[in-house]
């Protein structure tokens, strides 16, 4: 499982080096295409994405800074904000899925046909079975993200 965790790892901190050019990091990106097209709550989102509460605040500060999303109130439950990707948020979200699906592509491409397939089902069955929902954990492991280093003006 060691092998899960670094191709994992190494896959985000390509994301994450590819999507900065966007302005985005792949969270950004992760709750920007659960949000659009959809009237989800803050809440209903950062399950959806697997957040907790603090990060998807923070994301979502960082997205409405930057214009690409904004919460709106409910109109169902006046206590509720909906998360709304703005037009600007969608066209960047229409470049991330660009980079992002590109990625997926070239990383799948490095495996033969018939190894693809194999691997795809075997990960799918995974994560929609026994890997669907992490434990109870008292205190769960936590990976720092990958920094990018910040482009020098001059």
């Amino acid at each position: 499982m060691l092998l899960l965790n670094v191709a994992s790892h190494n896959l985000l901190t390509e994301m994450t080096a590819r999507l900065a050019d966007l302005g985005i990091t792949p969270r950004a990106h992760c709750v920007l295409s659960k949000a659009v097209r959809q009237d989800l709550t803050q809440s209903e989102l950062a399950e959806l994405a697997n957040l907790d509460k603090t990060t998807m605040v923070v994301t979502m500060d960082a997205l409405e800074q930057a214009g690409l999303a904004e919460r709106v109130p409910s109109t169902t439950d006046r206590r509720a904000r909906i998360i709304r990707v703005t037009e600007a948020g969608e066209e960047v979200l229409d470049q991330a899925d660009e980079v992002v699906f590109s990625i997926f592509d070239d990383v799948l491409d490095s495996l033969p046909d018939d190894e693809r397939a194999g691997f795809l089902a075997g990960l799918r069955r995974l994560a929609q079975g026994r890997l669907s929902a992490a434990p109870m954990c008292d205190n769960p492991p936590r990976r720092r993200a990958p920094r990018v280093p910040k482009k020098i003006v001059g």
